[in-house]
């Protein structure tokens, strides 16, 4: 038998003689001669092997080597070839790296001024020696430091890259103690991540009562023998006549709400059906502590919860990366009344994560703000928007299901709720029962192209509990090309009445605004308009277009780098934070 060259696995075995390389096979086409109209082509292949780098054609000459080689390649390895500079690639910009300036910091406990009781122990391994900082530390920057002459203090002392302004003799960090009494005790940034919040999450000890509560009902086995169903779900009759009048004896006793299916629908569509009525043995087999009150019976209804009242209003959109705090005041300072936090991952607000906690910080000129969460699963977003509801202060939660990005498409979330109508109404129906806030809900069209599925959607999530939907009028697939469908947006309107719609997309003037408003939509929210053009919510409340000056614009810059100092710190990570988030708005900004 002929030998086979082993295979990865999955992979079918080829037999050696059917093996080749490149060299062989442009020597055989040689000899036997070539067949008509191929001579061109081979003389531009050959011309691009010529050209072809030296680290493919090592790759493109592996594949093909013959059985023998393949033994022998282990005995003999090749020497590294040198591959050629990648081009079109400014790979020696001035930019500091984290690495590089991690090296040489100063101690937190100095900086705080508390040398003798450093939080690291021996283990630490910054400077301590201020001297010697000094003297590795980078030049500074200026002579004048925002954090200094609007508080009254800065506490980075010397680390900050503007210290010049605010350094005495043995270097001493003077404050203005007047401008500092001024600024004691006000809270200018909220929705901190406290040690012990970040330590509960860590060692998972957090209670999620609401949540687990919620996630046992969809747990329990229906009529059918299958798990899942509606825990707190009502009918949209019921909820008319339950939520918004006074409850009748006994209401309060049974937490969860049956639910009676619509004529001529299917009681296992979407496999979501009312769990069977909870047992006097089960519920008694929920340890409680204290004595019980009016909140452990009665549950809080939606006509009781807090009203979202923005129709009207323009609203900033949840932008990754770039609707960032600063940036968000610059809107807001411009005429922006709702605002919203950056797309967090509920998972990694679960682990605790001081990155993604930082993405739901509200500034106190932020009267109406909000946060958006990501997620693909019913635990999961159940239990987040729990911990939200307990821990900080917003005035609603939206739920991002229009993410078109893979990494997020892949894992369920994003668009990919769209069509996965049973963990979209678990996720909806789980965080409305534990949030005392109105509940949002922003998505697109659909996933394809030329199929909208919005419109079949929007009643579903006035039912399920969501109090307001945002459409962005492009699919998935569109991403952020091509027009946004207004016309459609528009149909989606009159289908999502009386709840309030949104409507975003191409909003880039005044007149686009004013159009906007005419499709019958409760408001709209401005996305890449504000970023090309954060002045736009100037020219809609006043209806004129803004012919901005250069000198303007410099100033709009350098507020945004005050307010990044201010959020990121003066020393030398927040420098090149906020240098990095000014050259990504940049990139739109100069549009």
């Amino acid at each position: 038998m002929a030998a086979v060259v082993a295979a990865a696995p999955g992979v079918a075995p080829v037999r050696a003689r059917f093996l080749t390389s490149k060299e062989q096979f442009h020597a055989y086409l040689r000899d036997r001669g070539e067949p008509r109209g191929q001579g061109e082509e081979k003389e531009k292949e050959e011309e691009e092997e010529k050209e072809e780098p030296p680290a493919k054609r090592v790759r493109t000459e592996g594949i093909g080597r013959d059985e023998e080689s393949r033994e022998d390649a282990g005995a003999e390895e090749k020497e590294p070839v040198e591959r050629k500079r990648a081009r079109g690639q400014n790979k020696s910009r001035p930019c500091v790296k984290p690495n590089h300036y991690e090296q040489n910091r100063l101690c937190p406990s100095v900086t705080q001024g508390c040398a003798d009781k450093c939080f690291f122990g021996p283990r630490c391994r910054f400077l301590h020696d201020v001297g010697e900082y000094m003297a590795l530390k980078p030049p500074d920057l200026g002579h004048r430091c925002v954090l200094f002459e609007t508080f009254g203090k800065c506490t980075y002392g010397v680390t900050c890259r503007f210290a010049k302004a605010h350094l005495g003799d043995s270097f001493q960090n003077i404050i203005n103690t007047e401008l500092a009494k001024q600024w004691e005790g006000k809270a200018l940034v909220r929705n901190n991540l406290s040690k012990d919040l970040q330590h509960q999450l860590r060692k998972r000890k957090f209670s999620f009562k609401k949540a687990e509560e919620f996630l046992r009902g969809l747990a329990k086995p229906r009529g059918d023998g299958r798990k899942g169903g509606k825990a707190t779900g009502c009918s949209a009759e019921e909820q008319e006549v339950s939520n918004c009048t006074t409850p009748k004896e006994g209401d309060g006793d049974d937490p969860a709400c049956p639910v009676l299916p619509e004529q001529g629908e299917d009681p296992k569509a979407d496999g979501l059906q009312s769990p069977s009525p909870r047992d006097d043995e089960e519920a008694s087999s929920i340890q409680t502590v204290g004595p019980v009150t009016d909140e452990d019976v009665i549950k809080l209804r939606p006509c009781e919860k807090r009203k979202l009242e923005i129709q009207g209003k323009l609203y900033l959109a949840p932008l990754t990366t770039c609707g960032n705090l600063p940036f968000r005041r610059i809107c807001k300072r411009l005429g922006a009344d709702v605002t919203c936090g950056e797309m967090a991952v509920c998972t990694n607000l679960l682990q605790g994560q001081a990155s993604e906690w930082a993405l739901l910080k509200r500034h106190h000129t932020e009267d109406i703000f909000g946060v958006q969460l990501e997620g693909a699963f019913p635990d999961t977003m159940t239990k987040c928007a729990e911990l939200l509801n307990q821990t900080i202060e917003v005035d609603f939660v939206d739920i991002n299901v229009g993410c078109p990005i893979d990494l997020v498409y892949k894992k369920g979330g994003g668009c990919a709720l769209m069509t996965r109508s049973n963990k979209f109404e678990q996720i909806v129906r789980g965080m409305d029962s534990v949030l005392d806030v109105p509940l949002t809900v922003k998505i697109r069209t659909g996933v394809q192209e030329k199929i909208n599925v919005a419109h079949k959607i929007i009643p579903k999530l006035r039912e399920w509990g969501a109090a307001m939907v945002t459409l962005h009028g492009r699919s998935r697939e569109q991403r952020y090309t091509r027009n946004a469908d207004w016309d459609y947006i528009a149909e989606c309107a009159q289908v999502a009445s009386p709840m309030p719609l949104f409507g975003n997309g191409d909003i880039l003037s005044y007149e686009d605004a004013n159009r906007a408003m005419q499709m019958g939509v409760s408001g709209i929210m401005i996305a890449r308009g504000a970023l090309i053009k954060p002045w736009l919510f100037t020219e809609i409340k006043e209806q004129r277009h803004w012919d901005i000056s250069s000198s303007e614009r410099f100033e709009l810059l350098k507020d945004f780098t005050n307010y990044g100092l201010e959020h990121w710190g003066s020393d030398t990570q927040g420098v090149e934070k906020t240098r990095k988030f000014l050259l990504e708005w940049l990139s739109f900004l100069c549009r």
